[in-house]
């Protein structure tokens, strides 16, 4: 068994050739058209094979270390980075790590090969149900989806959050904004700073949770859809998560890649994360996944004030009017005052609209009224004493008859 060698196909074909090289069954222009190579190395492999048998058609490095590998040093250096920092991280987001993070580059790959052989990475595809593609819009601000990421985004260096995230359907270029929850307020306030920042879209795309859609009664629409309605943007819900799968996906990366920036700042609160979104992480991932230099831009600029725009993105109520021009919000009365404006008679309707800072206003024709809480019901004024009131005749006929007039009913 000493002599036990193991060849490729390519080297048997050598070695057959070789043979019949030995035995004059073929010549040696034959021999080099067959294998592809000069005459001069048919004659050098043929020498070889002479001096030192079956052996010399074997390749001199197999069983070495490639010369266009890399070296073992990285390969190790690179194994050990995923075990101790990086368990979790994907081939993908480990090489630029590694090269950003520890001067080290590999491709991507590379690195997946790596960690199949050392049975650290598997290969795996869900089966998914087919659906038809959608072909992306051709501007930018044709088609915002939107929607809210809540998950662990400090592994239990803080409170779960949720990540608002907007991706343009056309350039992917996103907008991200951390909350405490996917609420009326947290989304009215991310729109309220995108909208003076990149204009007002044409269309949004969202599912169909309470902040978006009025589930209960269709005809009063949310304030997200009423503040969109305002600014006249269409709003479209989609029926499953795949219908916006662009945003969906998008969730599934910042988790990853996101989630593990995170970890590398350590940043561990919602104030931290929103800095360092606008200070860093946006930027870093518009540049590199956003298309943006060749699409035409069709958001409407925004010409609101910031006053006008506080009373589009607010909580919005109506209100009737009482007779002593007071109304109820909550369980609390409230006065209506003489101001400039004129005050709404009974029975009138005014709006009231909280601001997303807390104050309230309140409004009647597009005017604002001036108001005081009241800390408890107003009481209503007793009747005015009447002089003569028990001396009317009427009052003393009845004084002295009713009785008469009771006992002849009771016969």
């Amino acid at each position: 068994m000493e002599n036990l060698l193991t060849m490729s196909l390519k080297e048997r074909q050598k070695l057959t050739l070789m043979h019949n090289l030995e035995q004059g069954k073929i010549s040696r222009s034959a021999a080099a058209e067959c294998l592809g190579m000069s005459e001069r190395h048919v004659y050098r492999l043929y020498s070889r094979y002479r001096k030192d048998g079956d052996e010399a058609l074997i390749h001199g490095l197999r069983g070495t270390h490639s010369n266009r590998a890399y070296p073992l040093k990285v390969r190790t250096a690179a194994v050990e980075f995923f075990l101790k920092q990086y368990s979790d991280y994907g081939p993908t987001l480990l090489s630029e790590i590694l090269e950003k993070e520890h001067d080290i580059s590999v491709a991507p790959e590379t690195l997946r090969r790596w960690l199949l052989a050392k049975k650290l990475w598997t290969l795996h595809r869900k089966s998914r149900r087919h659906r038809k593609r959608r072909e992306r819009r051709s501007t930018i601000g044709s088609l915002i989806q939107f929607d809210g990421s809540e998950h662990d985004w400090f592994e239990n260096r803080g409170p779960r959050c949720t990540l608002l995230v907007a991706i343009d359907d056309g350039s992917n270029r996103v907008r991200l904004r951390f909350a405490q929850s996917e609420s009326t307020q947290a989304v009215l306030s991310f729109w309220i700073d995108y909208v003076p920042r990149y204009g007002i879209p044409k269309e949004t795309y969202t599912d169909f949770g309470a902040v978006y859609y009025n589930t209960s009664k269709h005809e009063n629409p949310t304030d997200f859809a009423l503040a969109m309605k305002t600014l006249g943007v269409k709003l479209t819900y989609a029926h499953s998560p795949q219908a916006k799968g662009r945003v969906e996906r998008s969730n599934r990366t910042f988790q990853d890649r996101l989630l593990k920036a995170l970890r590398r700042e350590n940043i561990s609160s919602i104030e931290q994360a929103n800095e360092y979104l606008d200070r860093v992480f946006i930027d870093e991932h518009n540049n590199r996944f956003a298309h943006v230099d060749h699409l035409e831009d069709v958001h409407r600029p925004c010409l609101y004030s910031q006053a006008e725009l506080r009373n589009i993105f607010c909580f919005s109520a109506t209100r009737s009017v009482y007779n002593d021009s007071t109304i109820t919000l909550d369980a609390q009365w409230i006065q209506l005052e003489s101001s400039k404006a004129p005050l709404p008679p009974p029975r009138s309707q005014v709006t009231l609209r909280r601001w997303l800072d807390g104050s309230l206003h309140i409004f009647w024709h597009n005017d604002e009224l001036a108001y005081k809480m009241l800390q408890k019901k107003p009481q209503l004024k007793p009747k005015p004493f009447l002089r003569g009131y028990q001396e009317h005749p009427w009052r003393a006929k009845t004084k002295l008859f009713g009785n008469a007039r009771v006992r002849a009913k009771m016969r």
